[in-house]
């Protein structure tokens, strides 16, 4: 017999001390108006003659009494439903930080080492491990305990043993003893361990369906109640959010990767001589991006503005490039490119402005000083300083020093002159790749 059905529950316990204090409460009124109605009431006092003549000292003495009682199971059941409300509102905010925490996690493995973590805490548990379905199988993903290091990565089949059963079912699962359980399989769950004996194992469920199951082991007193089984079930269902949110992330992080890659392979393919341009640019415009202590997030923007910046020449074809009204149209076309695509939309500003010049006379708006975005700004040092460098332009390339001289030389016309000014502060001739 498990512990719920051994102890009742704090809920149903006050009420049947409310309902004890009520009869009380009810039997001390009908003590004193008898004794109202037989002593002081003589027309009631005649009906009432049947009752006992019992000294009115003793009755009000024993009415005293039970008022006393009355108010010490008072205070107890106050506090017995303040402590229980406390008990809830603290369940309750450590739920709702735990909530909170895990949706904020955007990586899926450091995401299932801390829901492993918070479930380990909340019910005391020895140990505990996360499997998740993979081609119709259940893989360790993280496994907290003595075998740790052999289980992560094994597979076992789906529908056997107690955890193939909850992913199976999509239902969870509270055992006191699993070997007296006939979901138990020797060969499946032995690989757990032989001290294994209660069990909490709940699936892991979206709405597509189960993606996994979480399992905890040996409880605090060796078993699991049904307090336990709601709050990790609930804990449950937020983390298979969170962890498909994160794998959606993850996933819109490497498509993000995969496509700017192809774009790059494209543009180094429509412009053989621009090959290495972009990422070159993205070197030197990390160097200002750092020493002006941009945050890593808007560091990650500037990146990608930099290896897409010319994306725009792609829908430029070669026997125009000689043609200058073609080639001041690549910004804008590029960024109509980029703004479609959700991810890149946010860097389509800093493509669009990047030939911009400080004192306005740039394009394609003419836009002048703070007006330019930070990020192009930044670009177009870093985008000049590599054609200098380089045979991409027409003129004959330069060398480190001269193109150090004519960054500072257009200061404060063509570039933001505290720009170039951190710029050439940073950089050395071993950084040119």
């Amino acid at each position: 017999m498990g512990a719920d059905a051994q102890k009742k529950s704090i809920i149903i316990a006050i009420k049947q001390k409310i309902r004890l204090l009520n009869i009380i409460a009810a039997f001390i009124v009908v003590t004193l108006l008898a004794v109202i109605f037989r002593y002081l009431y003589k027309p009631a006092g005649e009906v009432l003659s049947f009752l006992p003549d019992i000294s009115i000292t003793l009755v009000i003495s024993f009415v005293v009494f039970l008022a006393i009682v009355s108010f010490y199971m008072w205070s107890v059941v106050v506090r017995q439903i303040i402590s229980s409300i406390e008990k809830y509102r603290n369940r309750i905010d450590q739920i709702l930080t735990i909530t909170k925490d895990l949706r904020e996690e955007k990586y899926a493995d450091i995401l299932l080492n801390k829901i492993m973590e918070y479930s380990l805490s909340i019910t005391r548990s020895d140990s505990g491990s996360i499997l998740l379905l993979e081609n119709d199988n259940l893989e360790y993903k993280v496994v907290k305990g003595d075998r740790s290091t052999e289980l992560v990565g094994k597979i076992i089949p789906q529908g056997q043993g107690i955890a193939g059963w909850v992913a199976q079912k999509g239902s969870p699962l509270r055992i006191a003893d699993v070997r007296e359980d006939e979901r138990f399989n020797e060969d499946i769950d032995a690989i757990a361990g032989n001290q294994k004996k209660s069990t909490l194992c709940v699936p892991l469920m979206t709405q597509a369906g189960v993606i996994g199951v979480m399992e905890l082991l040996n409880g605090k007193g060796n078993f699991y109640s049904q307090r336990d089984e709601e709050i990790i079930t609930y804990l449950a269902d937020q983390a298979a959010i969170s962890l498909a949110r994160a794998r959606f992330y993850e996933d819109q992080k490497n498509y993000e990767i995969y496509v700017t890659d192809i774009l790059l392979d494209a543009i180094d393919y429509h412009i053989p001589d621009k090959k290495g341009h972009s990422k070159r640019v993205a070197i030197y415009s990390n160097i200002m991006a750092k020493a002006i202590n941009m945050s890593d997030e808007n560091r990650k923007r500037l990146y990608f503005a930099c290896l897409l910046h010319d994306v725009g020449f792609l829908k430029i074809q070669n026997k125009d490039f000689i043609n200058r009204e073609y080639i001041e149209r690549h910004p804008v076309i590029g960024a109509e490119m980029i703004s479609r695509i959700n991810f890149y939309a946010d860097i389509a500003p800093f493509i669009l402005y990047h030939h911009e010049r400080y004192d306005g006379s740039g394009y394609p708006q003419k836009l002048v000083g703070e007006a330019i975005p930070l990020e192009a700004r930044i670009i177009a040092i870093a985008d000049a300083f590599d054609v200098m460098l380089s045979t991409i332009s027409y003129k004959a390339p330069i060398d480190f020093d001269a193109a150090v001289v004519d960054l500072k030389m257009n200061a404060g016309t063509q570039f933001d002159f505290r720009l170039v000014e951190e710029f050439v502060n940073n950089i050395t001739p071993e950084q040119i790749p």
